[in-house]
């Protein structure tokens, strides 16, 4: 069973989009995730299906699941709202450009884990950067990046937002 990987980060500071993604078929390990997440929701995380618009879900099925546990009213409208539109834009752009393939659209699943700061001040800087975020993790798994060479590229700048090591 084919199952695709891919990572996304898009933007700095607070308004910052981090995006973790997972594509494959309805009838392998990603529609089982994809099941078993939707039936299970925990505290403060309950995923839900990206819609582009009510009763119009993206395609292929797109499962959201937030990291971060909806604090305010601006976090929740900047996670169900901007970064779920994001998503659906994204995922529904990929399918239509020919990036996922056409037995996708109706066999296959996707599973978004996504993080949406609590301290998220700018709704549409949120909306931006989910989209751009998204859109890198879905070319990622496609094309089953990283490549070994950017692996050794990028370990001699080892480091993220929240960390980077000393010499």
């Amino acid at each position: 069973m084919e199952m695709y990987i891919g990572e996304g980060f898009a933007g700095n500071g607070v308004n910052a989009s981090h995006i973790n993604i997972m594509i494959g078929p309805r009838n392998g390990v990603v529609g089982q995730a994809f099941s078993a997440s939707l039936a299970s929701p925990s505290q403060g995380h309950c995923p839900f299906m990206v819609v582009i618009k009510p009763n119009v879900p993206a395609k292929p099925m797109t499962l959201y699941v937030n990291k971060a546990e909806i604090s305010g009213e601006l976090h929740g409208n900047a996670t169900w709202g901007a970064s779920q539109a994001a998503i659906a834009k994204a995922v529904t752009e990929a399918l239509l450009e020919g990036i996922l393939p056409a037995q996708a659209e109706d066999e296959w699943c996707i599973v978004t884990a996504n993080w949406v700061n609590p301290g998220c001040d700018d709704i549409d800087e949120v909306y931006r950067n989910n989209y751009r975020a998204c859109t890198q993790a879905i070319y990622a798994a496609m094309e089953k990046l990283p490549t070994r060479h950017q692996l050794t590229q990028a370990l001699p700048q080892l480091g993220n937002p929240f960390y980077t090591p000393k010499a």
